[in-house]
């Protein structure tokens, strides 16, 4: 794949598509509201404008995973990372909208909020685990933290759920898109059952293997082998020598 260099980075077309695409909701979120473009209620358009664009870009971080480990595409494992910073940041900008332009920073009514507003609290917890994981994304606490780290980064299987949920319930109505998301999310978090992984990707190995175009037999040919390319000395025996009689001399008379 071809790749863009950039300082000491290098970034494949894939990588920078997603972080376009991954930025695209914010800048036109920012291009609605200073040019007066968003709804009758401003507040709600920006709870549900950041909202979305974060559970969006987390079912997707968990995506990469099971499309290496199930179907082989590498690529997928680079874009991992990036999606779940992304998602961390719409995680914040949802979060400030909640506790500044809802509630004006009151301590005493976001904390009624949280408490009292189930979807208010599931959110939080939501983002009280994905916190750590944001904190220590970089390769650098990767090696601090070793093996730790994996298992730290395992939280987001709660994460996803709690994010469901809250959406969920935030919604009261139309709640079609967040059971579209909570079945996502509940078929790749079953994707990395070994039970279900093995049986998967054999089954999508084997459909790879019958849509690929079969190699055409070549036979061995048949009859005597040819010899191989050597000079035309090498190819003729070599002459024998010729014989020499030795002639003995005849006996002299006595």
């Amino acid at each position: 794949m071809v790749a863009i260099r950039w300082r000491k980075h290098e970034f494949t077309w894939l990588q920078v598509l997603t972080h376009l695409s991954a930025l695209a909701p914010f800048v036109y979120l920012l291009w609605d509201y200073f040019n007066d473009n968003l709804s009758v209620n401003p507040i709600q358009d920006i709870t549900f404008r950041t909202g979305k664009p974060a559970i969006v870009l987390l079912v997707l971080s968990l995506a990469c995973t099971p499309l290496n480990s199930l179907f082989g595409w590498r690529e997928a494992i680079k874009l991992r990372r990036p999606l779940g910073v992304y998602a961390f940041l719409y995680v914040c900008l949802h979060l400030t909208t909640f506790v500044y332009l809802d509630y004006g920073l009151d301590p005493g009514l976001i904390y009624e909020a949280i408490f009292e507003k189930r979807y208010a609290l599931v959110g939080f917890a939501a983002f009280c685990l994905l916190l750590p994981l944001a904190l220590t994304s970089t390769k650098g606490w990767q090696r601090r933290l070793g093996k730790r780290w994996k298992t730290l980064h395992k939280l987001v299987y709660i994460t996803a759920p709690l994010a469901v949920f809250h959406y969920l319930w935030l919604v009261k109505s139309d709640i079609r898109d967040p059971l579209f998301f909570g079945a996502l999310v509940v078929l790749l978090l079953l994707f990395r059952v070994p039970a279900i992984k093995k049986p998967v990707r054999t089954a999508w190995m084997k459909l790879v293997a019958r849509l690929r175009p079969a190699r055409p037999v070549v036979k061995p040919p048949t009859g005597p082998r040819p010899l191989p390319n050597l000079p035309a000395a090498a190819k003729t025996p070599a002459a024998r020598p010729a014989r020499t009689e030795v002639k003995l001399p005849a006996d002299q008379p006595e």
